[in-house]
């Protein structure tokens, strides 16, 4: 069989079968670091894209609001402005102007997704002799449910939504002593109020949203918070989440509303998601690094070690170039064997840890996320890492002269 393998090939093999003890070594190194790459990537990819889902599963990606009032200096009537303290106005609940137009020209954007008018207001839920203060959403659920995942965080019950239903968060039902079916009254602060039915607990994932967020029919909150017809937001998503804090930027130069993107509202979270993925970039480095210079000790060692079988090889007329390609494909093939064996060690380490690790609630701390395009770059990198730490061995190995090699 050898016959139909080029020289460098042979001899890249035999040196390194001959260093056993060396190479099982250093590919051993090479999978350490390589599963630790394959381990951190993947279970950080995972802890993403679960903080992702649950941040934008519960919450709208880009929320158009009415302007903000701003207060104005009084006018004092000769064309004059008086120099008085403007004080701020006390800000009120107030409807998106034209927002049928509005919601119309976001639907025809090509990177909106889905769009759902909603009116937010404050309520108070009364239950016999019990009651709380809740933020009311009224919502079309058709369009509200694409946005914000409701249906997926139904406990109990069902995501009904008819003009005399009402669903609740499970922290409220608990102080309230209520269950589904049962009726709560909603008494506005404009006095209205309103007797619905529970048709769903809902476990947003935090006690706070719990124990305040309700969701009723859109025409139900416009009713009881005085607003006929109108709405105070407009929540959207879009195709392409991280580009969210831009669209909301056009948007809200072209028309007359405030537009707040997910990457704004949430920039603590953002940011770490971009930190997250400069350690995991900074991980790969230094483990590749670490595996570099692992790779060029042991090619010099082998260098000098095999100083004599480098002269003879040159003096029976082999190439520097020969000898070049020799010491590369040494790196290139411990790079490759130890990203295979590093790809299964952290796999099967990560496949472990995501069997163990557990939210308090038992369910899975991160989706187990294991793609192939992670594998190929990894073997990538390595066998590339490889070829690169034997670039400087490689090139020492092609320079000796021979008679000096062979003389010792």
């Amino acid at each position: 069989m050898n016959r139909w393998l080029p020289f460098e090939w042979i001899t890249a093999v035999r040196f390194l079968r001959e260093g056993r003890l060396q190479t099982l070594f250093i590919i051993g190194g090479i999978a350490i670091g390589v599963g630790v790459i394959v381990f951190m990537s993947a279970m950080l990819a995972g802890l993403e894209a679960n903080f992702i889902r649950r941040v934008l599963t519960s919450q709208p990606q880009i929320q158009l609001l009415a302007p903000d009032q701003v207060a104005r200096p009084l006018h004092n009537g000769v064309g004059e402005f008086e120099d008085a303290t403007v004080q701020r106005p006390s800000q009120r609940v107030i409807s998106i102007d034209q927002w049928p137009k509005i919601r119309n020209q976001m639907l025809a954007m090509p990177e909106v997704t889905a769009v759902s008018p909603t009116i937010l207001g404050s309520a108070l839920a009364v239950r016999g002799d019990a009651s709380r203060a809740i933020n009311l959403s009224g919502i079309e659920p058709d369009s509200y449910f694409r946005i914000v995942r409701v249906p997926d965080y139904i406990v109990a019950g069902e995501p009904r939504l008819s003009s005399e239903d009402i669903i609740i968060g499970l922290e409220l039902a608990k102080d309230l002593g209520a269950t589904v079916g049962d009726k709560l009254n909603i008494r506005a602060a404009s006095g209205a109020n309103r007797v619905l039915t529970i048709s769903g607990l809902v476990d947003l994932g935090s006690k706070g949203a719990n124990l305040r967020n309700t969701y009723v029919a859109l025409r139900t909150a416009q009713s009881l918070l005085g607003m006929i017809g109108g709405v105070t937001t407009i929540d959207m998503t879009v195709a392409d989440i991280y580009a969210a804090e831009e669209i909301a930027k056009r948007i809200q130069a072209a028309n007359a509303v405030e537009a707040d993107s997910w990457i704004k509202t949430n920039a603590q979270f953002f940011t770490a998601v971009r930190a997250q993925e400069t350690s995991n970039t900074l991980i790969r480095l230094f483990v590749a690094l670490s595996v570099a210079f692992g790779i060029a000790a042991v090619l010099i060692v082998s260098v000098i070690q095999r100083s004599k079988d480098i002269g003879i090889l040159r003096a029976m007329g082999t190439s520097r170039g020969q000898i070049l390609r020799v010491f590369l494909l040494q790196g290139g093939l411990l790079g490759f064997v130890g990203s295979l064996f590093g790809a299964a060690m952290g796999a099967f380490a990560l496949i472990y840890w995501h069997s163990v690790a557990r939210q308090p609630d038992g369910s899975e701390l991160f989706p187990l996320i294991l793609e192939r395009k992670l594998f190929i770059l990894t073997a990538l990198l390595a066998t590339l890492t490889g070829l690169l730490a034997a670039t400087a061995p490689a090139v020492r190995a092609a320079k000796l002269d021979p008679v000096v090699a062979i003389r010792g």
